[in-house]
């Protein structure tokens, strides 16, 4: 089994920050001030909208703390719960679930569930349990789903057999349409907000034909939606003015919005959205809220052109609290709630792809105030990110491996 040591000697400038009023947010030493992680030159030369939009100080975690390698024998995990035992319900790409205890043994394929397109950046992707898991043994799941007029994003659901060998009574409860034959940007996370209804990011799709539709409340495209555990758009959704608005839309204007999670303080629900080539994203989203893809971009075509009219801002739609450029594609992301590391108290740790790296923000009245590279000589690309029962977190990889992060 592979450690992987991190230690940091508690010296140096540290953070010091005021707090909101009545919640704190962000523990008063989050972290020794570096220069920003970020050295790599830009792609284009957008400036930001406010100051810390980008590039903000580096910080440094003051706490020793360890990786482990749990296993390195999953195949294409794409996310991760903790169940209320502690072991970790996984999603794996192809479409099978496995249960993995913390000492890394992996359960057979769990079998009943609907068959997924696995092409592209499609298959089995993020999953939640349902708050009442310990009674009902429910869980939901997005995938990529085949159709006669191409792929969907869809949202299933069904309950854990009492052995743990199978699904029963998969049900496919919500598809964002229109389908289309592209096997790319599904989006494809999913959790539980606080009045219980089920939060789910798809993407556009890619393709130029779709890209539009992020801008149009009547398609399920390039949209974060909320809906009931039956698949009904939510009660408090927000109304829109334009004829044919689809009621179970909560924000728009996303690209591929591949996290979620749950602010532990505010219970507000933060994302993470791959940009093209720059402009990455996380966003606080805010009901009814236009987020502005593809109008509005901190990154440009991969071709080096400009996207649209080439602007970052636009009345009526709202900034990213965060964005990167260069790209490190931000997946999977958790708010860490525990109290063994102090400095990450209410702090966003996402995993990143192309970046390689598990990215950890430290966060100040809804204002990013540092950034930590967590895991970097792992060379690993970090699919998603979860914080155990334990209190550890854990994070998996596009190469098979799942991590417990905790205190040394």
């Amino acid at each position: 089994m592979k450690n992987l040591k991190h230690i940091v000697l508690l010296s140096g400038v540290f953070f010091t920050f005021l707090s909101c009023s009545n919640d704190k947010e962000t523990p008063s030493n989050p972290g020794t001030i570096t220069n920003p992680v970020e050295g790599n030159p830009a792609n284009t030369t957008y400036k930001p909208a406010f100051v810390g939009q980008t590039r903000t100080n580096g910080v440094q975690t003051n706490t020793a703390f360890e990786a482990k390698v749990i296993t390195s024998a999953l195949t294409s995990p794409w996310g991760v719960k903790s169940l209320p035992d502690g072991r970790l319900l996984v999603t794996q790409k192809g479409g099978t679930m496995r249960i993995v205890t913390t000492a890394g043994v992996i359960s057979d394929p769990i079998t009943g569930i609907p068959a997924v397109n696995a092409g592209g950046q499609g298959g089995l992707l993020g999953l939640c349990l349902d708050p009442e898991f310990a009674s009902n043994r429910m869980i939901y799941w997005v995938f990529s789903e085949a159709t006669g007029g191409g792929n969907n994003t869809a949202v299933a659901k069904g309950k854990l057999s009492a052995n743990e060998k199978t699904i029963e009574g998969a049900t496919i409860i919500y598809r964002a349409k229109p389908a289309n034959a592209s096997t790319l940007h599904y989006g494809g996370r999913i959790l539980f907000d606080k009045t219980g209804n089920l939060v789910v990011s798809t993407g556009e799709r890619s393709v130029l034909e779709t890209r539009p539709l992020a801008q149009s409340i009547t398609s399920g495209l390039g949209k974060v939606v909320r809906i009931t555990k039956e698949g009904q758009p939510a009660p408090g959704n927000p109304t829109f003015s334009q004829a044919g608005a689809l009621p179970e839309l909560y924000t728009y204007g996303h690209r591929n919005p591949q996290g979620l999670a749950l602010h532990p303080v505010s219970g507000e629900v933060w994302l993470s959205e791959h940009g093209p080539r720059g402009g990455d994203e996380i966003n606080r989203l805010k009901a009814g809220t236009n987020y502005g893809w593809p109008t509005i971009t901190y990154g440009i075509e991969y071709s080096g052109e400009k996207i649209g009219a080439g602007i970052q801002q636009q009345d009526g739609m709202e900034q990213p609290v965060y964005y990167w450029d260069p790209v490190v594609s931000p997946s999977g992301m958790t708010f860490y709630s525990g109290n063994r590391v102090p400095e990450w108290q209410n702090n966003l740790f996402i995993g990143a792809l192309s970046g390689m790296h598990i990215v950890r923000l430290a966060i100040d009245n809804n204002k990013v105030v540092g950034e930590e590279r967590l895991l970097v000589s792992e060379n690993q690309r970090f699919r998603d990110i979860t914080q155990g029962n334990d209190g550890a977190l854990y994070a998996v990889t596009d190469g098979g491996r799942l991590y417990k992060i905790d205190k040394k």
